[in-house]
């Protein structure tokens, strides 16, 4: 497998600049992972890894050798998209043969490398159906298994599930997690559901508008975010924010005035900051305590989610905010109660005006 190296990489389509110079290294045998929101441009640069774009401004290496100008053939690479391409009238080996046949290779090498790729995907009961004969996630472990006897360099996979109902998607994600063990693979993937994103990923990149937010392990991004962006993107349900002003700087701490007359110290060093700043405060469902706490908001129940673990409550705070708690499946919470939550000032997050995150003081 193979290390891919982006320097400065920038593409533009007409005067429209849509990737603004990424750089990034995915080692060999890691699992990458690109998120974003709908349009940031996730999957136009998993194209330009492919080759299947060609780069403005930049210099991109696969295996230590400049691809820029390689046509996708020669970049040692294999592509999952989104909808499986499988062609109809042939059967799941031909499917995943078909490209070996292209290339010349002996009959051998062929039934050698399906028949692996098959067991690997447990299909192999399925070598003499056709596509119209099988489930969403069987067309999808084939199209899986076509890019497999490649032998690529590296796997990219653009939003390979996303055409799959809810308990498929689960499987087939233990699947190519599973895959990514087995093989010991470069893998490059691109999703926009985050869930998706921290449960495959050794490291994740969130993109937004083109540009990169922050690069990270999933714990890494999910406990220290850089920035309001990335706090509210990753995690479900998102972070809540609450606007409030700086009442106090500390060393070690900085008290901050929320709704309601309420005052928090959060453990964050805020240099250059000043009292009367405007901030907002970021905490996550699971870090509010229900039966609130030292500092605590207070607000109206609107809606109550059961999810049988646990459930979701969503308040309306007195400056008409929402803020969402979660907590035990059994608590009894319902719709128009007055609720306190309590605020884990360990667990919260400080926000500049520009949204940048202040730096977090270990307790």
């Amino acid at each position: 497998m193979a290390e891919v190296v982006l320097s400065g990489i920038r593409k533009s389509f007409g005067e429209i600049e849509t990737i603004h110079g990424v750089d990034l290294t995915i080692s060999d045998r890691e699992f990458v992972v690109f998120v974003g929101p709908s349009g940031c441009g996730k999957s136009t640069l998993l194209r330009l890894i492919a080759g299947l774009e060609e780069i403005t401004a930049g210099e991109m290496t696969i295996d230590g050798q400049l691809v820029n100008e390689l046509p996708p053939a020669q970049r040692g690479i294999a592509m999952v998209f989104q909808s499986y391409a499988l062609y109809p009238h042939m059967t799941v080996y031909d499917n995943m043969a078909f490209g070996l046949k292209l290339a010349k290779a002996g009959k051998d090498v062929i039934e050698e490398r399906v028949r692996r790729a098959a067991g690997i995907l447990q299909i192999d009961h399925l070598l003499d159906r056709k596509p119209k004969e099988m489930s969403g996630g069987q067309r999808q472990r084939v199209a899986i298994g076509r890019a497999i006897v490649r032998e690529p360099k590296v796997f990219l996979f653009d939003e390979p599930l996303s055409n799959l109902d809810a308990a498929l998607r689960v499987q087939t994600r233990i699947e190519l997690a599973k895959l990514h063990v087995e093989m010991a693979a470069t893998m490059v993937y691109v999703t926009h559901d985050q869930i998706e994103a921290m449960t495959l990923a050794d490291k994740i990149v969130v993109l937004n508008a083109g540009n990169v937010e922050q690069i990270g392990s999933p714990l890494e991004l999910y406990h220290h975010p850089n920035n309001l962006f990335v706090a509210g993107f990753i995690g479900s349900p998102k972070m809540n924010f609450v606007k409030g002003a700086i009442a106090n700087v500390g060393e070690a701490a900085v008290e901050v005035a929320l709704p309601g007359d309420v005052k928090a110290n959060i453990p964050v060093k805020a240099e250059g900051a000043r009292n009367g700043d405007e901030v907002t405060l970021g905490v996550r469902p699971e870090h509010i305590l229900a039966g609130g706490g030292p500092s605590q908001l207070v607000g109206r129940v609107d809606v109550v989610e059961q999810l049988g673990d646990s459930n979701l409550a969503y308040l309306t705070l007195p400056d008409g905010e929402t803020v969402v708690v979660r907590s035990e499946g059994d608590a009894s919470v319902r719709e128009g109660d007055q609720m306190p939550a309590g605020l884990d000032a360990a667990q919260c997050h400080l926000f500049n005006a520009s949204g940048a995150a202040f730096p977090r003081v270990a307790l």
